[in-house]
């Protein structure tokens, strides 16, 4: 599904990789719930490094995307939350690595608990297929 970059002159460019905005469509809207570092096995993958929890989290997103006929390109947003906001740049250069294309739109939040303590990261998404 292609997509497109949204970019407005009166809004600053983003300090991380994100779109401001993506315009994607027409298509079918796929909803990925939050994918965490939870490997096949079951277990959590890279307890107490941020940078290994979010190569899983990528690599979950895409394994959600692939099994509904998409790509990682297909992702038009996301919706990161982490235990600590001074993990952003991590986080961001992780996502450079899956996300190659256009960037999907994107907020990110810290949050004070998830369902297990070990857990760093966690992003949702919303893919649009053809």
């Amino acid at each position: 599904m292609p997509k497109n970059e949204i970019v407005s002159d009166q809004l600053a460019v983003p300090n991380g990789h994100f779109a401001q905005a993506t315009v994607a469509g027409p298509g079918r809207l796929v909803f990925i719930s939050g994918m965490t570092a939870r490997n096949t096995e079951g277990g959590i993958t890279g307890v107490g490094d941020i940078t290994a929890q979010t190569h899983q989290v990528c690599q979950n997103l895409r394994a959600a995307i692939q099994a509904a006929g998409g790509t990682l390109e297909d992702i038009a947003r996301v919706d990161v939350y982490v235990r600590d906001m001074n993990d952003f740049d991590a986080i961001h250069a992780v996502r450079r690595q899956y996300f190659t294309g256009v960037a999907p739109a994107s907020t990110m939040v810290e949050v004070s608990r998830f369902v297990k303590e070990e857990y760093l990261i966690e992003i949702n998404a919303i893919g649009v297929l053809s």
